[in-house]
């Protein structure tokens, strides 16, 4: 193919891919140049997660009459001068390519007015092309309206995934903007409801308690520092260490007003937690970095999603070494020195029982008593038949069940097996249509994110084959009206928030009717530290001898090891 040039609407559709790859995108460029104008009042609508219809509006300065065909003109930006400008932005949106890359890829209309003119102005654009121009009435400020987003470019139409799932990218997005600007009213309507409202008093507590609820912001502390011969501070809110998600997706991280995905300044953060949290946990953190615009690069990605630190060491460290400070200020915080106490009483204690310390309910031998050949623990592998009739002897750290059978000695521990046989219970409910629940007295309501109340309102039907019912009520709050008879007591939300977190990190890849069960067994089954009574332990393993796969819980985990007694023989030097 010879070398030509292409046609403008090609141009501009390659251009558009860059900027605009899905509803988000146009929702992030649209709530940009809001706030750039000033708005403290801006709302958002969406319909069919925003490929139908994306609407925002706001009270910010307007655009000029005389200026508004030339906003939707590639390159075309009030906010840059000249080259030098792009060294100390101070603006969320500098490119000027938002309007003119959204235009091109849907039916747009706007409608603008600004404070000295005595009525508004009206446009709309069909694939880029301006088809409507008139005077309208408003009040001060813009509203955009996105309709039939990739009308024209069906293939990219065909990339976008479900309505729920585009629609929580929107509400994310709002989300950390309303965290990022507390002094900004945001308001988002998903489908005609009302799923987001701040009230914008300034204050990010406030923020806080909106958008993910009082029993959240209650468990959240400020933080506050600076960056050694710098102007620049690092604030915000963390978690307490009992407040923990599946995944990394609630640090939300801010430089000078941007919303910004930095994966080191991520690290930074959860290296502030190092050894606080479970393995696999990550915390929740709302930190807003406030820098020079000269020591900050916001011109290295597209979509500006990504920045360049002129002093990124440094700030990796002041991140960790003020979010670590903070944590470590904590009354209930153990210094260094105790935690060696704590180790050394520990290990004096293992020397006294063989060998064996059940502190974090872990079965290990200290470095100092390590025999030459070590004892072959080794989990069961998955085999047909059942288990081998058990006799158990006692329990351990309250964690494990030892028993023994015709194979040697066995190590069960009592959570995973409860685990499996509770799972297996379940399935034969779900088979029968027999899933036992009960309707709460009083109703129990739950407060979520905007982005959580969404999609977990979209797989209602999932939970409530196995018993869990809940409804609307409102904003982002669900009403629990019935639980399945074995989560009585339990920790309702702390199990959907843990699904919602796996949900989110797997994406559509995450199986609600499989996970539901799953979660269900393991938040109804008896607890690792649960003292058992000889009678319970003897049930268990009648049980799980019973189990179609008795060697491992629905997570994976073997339920058992076993050690056998040819190894107990070696070990104790009697062959």
């Amino acid at each position: 193919m010879p070398i030509h040039q292409l046609t403008p609407d090609v141009a501009a559709k390659i251009a558009a891919g860059e900027v605009v790859e899905r509803p988000v995108s146009v929702a992030k460029e649209l709530l940009e140049n809001a706030i750039d104008a000033g708005a403290d009042d801006i709302r958002l609508e969406i319909t069919q997660g925003g490929r139908a219809l994306i609407r925002v509006s706001d009270n910010g300065s307007g655009i000029p009459a005389d200026e508004v065909e030339l906003a939707f003109a590639r390159h075309a930006t009030s906010k840059l001068d000249s080259a030098d400008d792009l060294y100390r932005i101070r603006t969320l949106g500098f490119r000027g390519e938002a309007l003119a890359s959204i235009a091109s890829v849907s039916r747009l209309t706007l409608i603008t007015q600004t404070e000295h003119e005595p009525a508004g102005t009206l446009v709309r654009y069909e694939g880029g092309e301006l088809v409507r121009r008139e005077v309208s009435g408003r009040t001060i400020g813009t509203t955009v309206t996105v309709e039939n987003l990739f009308y024209n470019m069906p293939a990219r139409l065909k990339f976008l995934r479900a309505d729920t799932t585009e629609a929580g990218h929107i509400a994310r997005l709002v989300t950390s903007y309303a965290l990022a600007c507390p002094a900004i009213r945001f308001s988002l309507e998903n489908n005609g409801r009302q799923v987001l409202r701040t009230l914008g008093t300034g204050r990010l507590y406030d923020s806080l308690v909106a958008l993910y609820g009082l029993e959240v912001a209650e468990q959240m502390m400020p933080i506050n520092g600076t960056i050694p011969d710098q102007e620049a501070a690092i604030t915000g809110y963390i978690g307490y260490p009992s407040l923990h998600r599946a995944n990394r997706s609630d640090i939300i991280l801010f430089v000078n007003t941007r919303w910004v995905q930095d994966n080191a300044l991520s690290f930074a953060v959860i290296e502030g937690y190092r050894t606080l949290l479970p393995n696999g946990r990550y915390p929740l953190a709302v930190i807003q970095i406030t820098l020079p615009p000269e020591d900050v690069d916001v011109n290295i990605h597209p979509t500006k999603r990504e920045v360049r630190f002129r002093r990124g060491h440094e700030l990796f460290s002041t991140v960790q070494r003020t979010v670590r400070t903070q944590l470590m200020s904590l009354h209930s915080m153990p210094d260094v020195s105790s935690i060696l106490q704590e180790d050394t009483l520990q290990r004096r204690q293992a020397l006294m029982n063989l060998g064996y310390s059940s502190h974090t309910g872990n079965t290990h031998t200290p470095d100092t008593m390590l025999p030459q050949g070590q004892p072959q623990w080794h989990s069961l592998e998955p085999a047909p038949g059942r288990l081998p009739m058990l006799r158990v002897l006692g329990q351990i750290a309250q964690t494990y069940i030892i028993a023994e059978g015709p194979g040697g000695m066995y190590l069960i521990d009592q959570h995973a097996a409860a685990e499996r046989v509770r799972f297996e219970e379940l399935v034969r409910q779900r088979r029968a249509h027999a899933v036992v629940s009960q309707e709460l007295l009083d109703p129990l309501p739950l407060e979520f994110s905007p982005e959580q109340a969404l999609l977990l309102e979209s797989h209602l039907a999932e939970l409530d084959a196995y018993g869990l019912e809940l409804m609307p009520f409102g904003g982002n709050t669900m009403l629990v009206k019935r639980i399945p008879i074995n989560l009585q007591g339990q920790d309702v939300k702390g199990m959907l928030l843990e699904m919602l977190d796996a949900a989110q990190a797997q994406g559509e890849a995450f199986l609600w009717d499989e996970q539901a069960l799953i979660m269900l067994a393991c938040h109804t089954a008896i607890r690792a530290g649960q003292v058992l009574s000889l009678e319970e332990m003897r049930e268990l393993l009648r049980l799980l001898e019973e189990a179609e796969l008795p060697h491992s819980c629905p997570h994976g985990r073997p339920t058992m090891v076993h050690m056998s007694q040819a190894q107990l023989e070696k070990e104790f030097s009697r062959r």
